[in-house]
């Protein structure tokens, strides 16, 4: 019978386990949510990669097992950009070519202490330079990190209050890259414990260390989710009637989800009228969210705009990071034929210039976002900087609202608020809603795919400053100056060792004597 290591001496064969392999971390997130799952899932990647008979197919097998990853956790993606998903997936996979070559490199055959030691920092730095390279929003932004599969985590929300969903992903890569040299080499499963402990001792320290918000107060906000409705005009009848519903319930501020309205307020007195009596009837202010072209500068804008009893208040965001291919196309003219393939956007949406913070009665300070923008955690650090009470990120995932992604955008709001110490409010067109509270828990329940209806969440507010807002990203930092020194490190290695390579001996050259002439016969 085969071996496993004969069956993946064919490269076909081998490079359908890397994708397979590279699937697997798909089941941590949202909807399944197994986040345990997260700290085992990468080992099958590792096993793999480490097992192969040449840097350079490892490289290879790291991009396979980049595209299986990609392409699972966009899965839902398939029924909008059809063939397209896969190219854009082939070329996200990429980026894990030189974590593959990493892993050959530090844990091929009988690795050293000293390597196994440089692994458990290397991998999750090396992984970390990876997210960074595609949290740019051209390449489809921050969705789906490693860390953000434990969302609903207690002890790692507070650990993302110290170096944010960073944090998370470098301890669980240094947790599967633990695990995997347990399985895999024996002899070295005592620095490979050593890890695990060290791990476990950092993450209790900061968990128990870094401070938690300091809760003084709460706020009434309401959440209106129309559902799946056909045409502006119906959608919008359907979200006055759900506002309706609010009046006597002592709300604060009521949010309505991304495109929640499909006309230029400016353009449109009578609309903006009919919002300002909704405003007066619950005796609230309400943010709505306008998908229109603007009567005042030319393209098609995507703004939160705040309407009070007394009409538009003058407090306005307009979206500053697009979606590819959703709302814009990257590269039009090299790019544009995918709206031939799927449902990539015809024309590009135009962006703001700058984050708003909204000021909206009561002293109640808020920082509003649209759809996308949420995955974004220097968008919300910066709004807390700016002195804002409470997070809103409107949002609609109605052309995908029979998968995952419903869930998996609902779930970023918690590592958002836990990062902050802000609570945070996502509220949708189509479902998932959520609320969660300045540590990242959850406030109240979900408005899930299948609901029309409005929710009132009693919304705890928090002030001071978590160290994740002092200090930024000085996780990733500290994972490019990790990198930076193993590579500088390899480099004298390698020129000590070509240093004190002996000369190779050179045989002395051969003295050809020639023979006398023979005299002829």
């Amino acid at each position: 019978m085969k071996t496993l290591g004969h069956w993946l001496a064919s490269p076909w064969r081998r490079s359908a386990a890397a994708v397979i392999a590279g699937a697997l971390p798909v089941f941590a997130y949202p909807a399944p949510s197994l986040w345990w799952w997260a700290y085992v899932a990468l080992v099958p990647w590792i096993l793999l990669t480490r097992t192969a008979p040449t840097g350079k197919r490892a490289a290879y097998d790291g991009w396979c097992a980049g595209f299986g990853f990609m392409l699972a956790l966009h899965h839902w993606l398939l029924p909008f950009l059809h063939v397209f998903t896969f190219v854009l997936a082939a070329l996200l996979g990429a980026l894990w070519a030189g974590w593959g070559w990493l892993v050959h490199r530090l844990l091929a055959g009988l690795p050293s202490r000293r390597r196994i030691a440089s692994a458990l920092v290397v991998l999750p730095s090396g992984w970390l330079a990876v997210e960074l390279v595609r949290s740019w929003q051209g390449l489809g932004g921050p969705w789906g990190m490693l860390g953000s599969s434990q969302w609903q985590v207690e002890p790692a929300l507070r650990l993302a209050s110290v170096g944010g969903v960073w944090l998370l992903s470098f301890l669980i890569v240094a947790m599967n890259v633990a695990v995997a040299v347990l399985v895999a080499v024996r002899q070295s499963r005592v620095p490979a414990m050593a890890g695990l402990v060290a791990t476990a001792a950092a993450t209790s320290a900061a968990w128990s260390l870094s401070p938690r918000p300091d809760v003084d107060g709460q706020v009434r906000i309401a959440v209106v989710q129309p559902g799946v409705i056909d045409g502006p005009s119906h959608r919008l009848a359907r979200e006055e009637q759900l506002t309706r519903r609010l009046a006597g319930q002592d709300v604060d501020l009521i949010v309505w989800g991304e495109s929640s309205v499909g006309f230029d307020l400016g353009d449109r007195p009578d609309l903006a009228r009919r919002l300002a009596d909704l405003s007066r009837a619950t005796g609230a202010d309400i943010l709505v969210n306008v998908d229109a072209r603007r009567s005042d500068k030319p393209g098609i804008y995507k703004s939160s705009i705040l309407v009070g009893p007394d009409g538009l208040t003058g407090e306005r965001y307009d979206k500053m990071r697009l979606v590819p291919f959703g709302e814009y196309v990257p590269a039009r003219s090299l790019l544009g034929w995918a709206t031939s393939v799927g449902k990539a956007a015809g024309e590009d949406r135009m962006r703001g210039s700058q984050p708003v913070v909204m000021n909206m009665g009561d002293s109640l300070r808020a920082g509003p976002m649209v759809c996308f923008e949420t995955a974004f955690p220097d968008m919300t650090r910066h709004l807390t900087r700016e002195g804002v009470d409470v997070l809103i990120g409107q949002s609609s995932t109605s052309t995908f609202q029979n998968s995952w992604a419903p869930e998996q955008h609902a779930a970023l709001a918690a590592l958002r608020a836990a990062e902050t110490g802000r609570p945070m409010v996502h509220a949708t067109l189509t479902g998932v809603s959520a609320v969660y509270g300045p540590s990242g828990e959850r406030v109240g329940s979900w408005l899930g795919t299948d609901a029309s209806a409005t929710q009132v969440y009693d919304v705890p507010l928090a002030h001071g400053t978590t160290p994740y807002v002092r200090l930024g990203d000085w996780t990733v930092h500290a994972a490019m100056l990790i990198l930076a020194a193993w590579a500088a490190g390899e480099g004298v290695r390698t020129l000590r060792l070509r240093r004190s390579a002996p000369e190779p001996r050179v045989p002395p050259a051969r003295t050809v004597h020639e023979s006398p002439a023979r005299p002829g016969r």
